[in-house]
């Protein structure tokens, strides 16, 4: 059995990049929504700020979820 070590890496490189990424990006949407419920001024920039965050985060895990059942294809 041959390892590939090279693309091994390059795999879990690039999921522990786009994690966080998701990761960070749920947080500003949490942050916004914390935002708007604490009734600022921003609350409408709050809340679409929430709505982006999500929508994203959203679409980061049917595109996973895509990418990993073949019948989708």
């Amino acid at each position: 059995m041959h390892v590939d070590w090279s693309a091994l890496g390059k795999v879990a490189a690039v999921s522990l990049g786009v994690t966080v990424a998701v990761v960070v990006v749920f947080t500003f949407g949490v942050l916004g929504l914390s935002r708007a419920e604490a009734g600022n001024s921003g609350s409408a920039a709050g809340r679409s700020q929430a709505a982006l965050c999500f929508l994203a985060c959203a679409a980061v895990v049917a595109y996973g979820i895509y990418l990993i059942v073949p019948q989708f294809h």
